[in-house]
């Protein structure tokens, strides 16, 4: 396997249409996933992989559940207010590396003006050439936020102390992204 000690160093674009940036959150009995449509996000590789930059900034409009009357609400002021919070953001703070292929990405996000650190288990998946004479490198990375931090608290209570979504969100974020000439 490439080592990261091999990642060419640059400005790296996220590739929207091989990127996935989802979620995972539970519901009464199950699970809901979803993803965003709509973010940008660039990656500056250094010599040191530790001195690495990320910046992403995601549209929340572009929520995608599957189903419109959720994504509407998850919209609304019960959960994300998009009409004064557009975007979540997430800027790196610092990278460690815990082996050759994988790191802890620490960082600030930010969602409806609250900003957390959080820290993603990163995974390298490589680097390469593509079809088209561009220059590739594949990430999958992990996490899970509070969703109560940010204040996003909406909930319904059920019977027994229950409620019908958990405050905990898995984040699972599957990316290329395209060395800028």
């Amino acid at each position: 396997m490439t080592t990261t000690a091999a990642v060419t160093t640059g400005t790296w674009k996220l590739d929207p249409t091989h990127t996935e940036i989802g979620f995972t959150v539970r519901h009464l009995m199950s699970k809901v996933r979803g993803k965003f449509d709509t973010f940008e996000g660039t990656v500056v590789s250094a010599d040191d992989v530790t001195a690495s930059t990320v910046e992403v900034s995601v549209d929340l409009n572009s929520i995608n559940t599957g189903t419109a009357d959720r994504d509407a609400h998850l919209r609304s002021g019960d959960f994300f207010e998009v009409d004064t919070y557009p975007s979540m953001t997430f800027k790196s703070t610092g990278i460690k590396q815990e082996s050759d292929d994988e790191f802890v990405l620490s960082g600030d996000l930010t969602i409806k003006g609250v900003t957390k650190p959080i820290e993603l288990e990163v995974e390298f998946l490589g680097e390469g050439s593509d079809p088209w004479g561009g220059t590739r490198v594949g990430i999958e990375a992990k996490g899970e936020i509070s969703r109560k931090e940010f204040g996003i608290d909406f909930n319904i209570p059920l019977e027994g102390d229950k409620v019908m979504i958990g405050d905990k969100i898995k984040l699972n974020i599957v990316a290329e992204a395209v060395l800028q000439a």
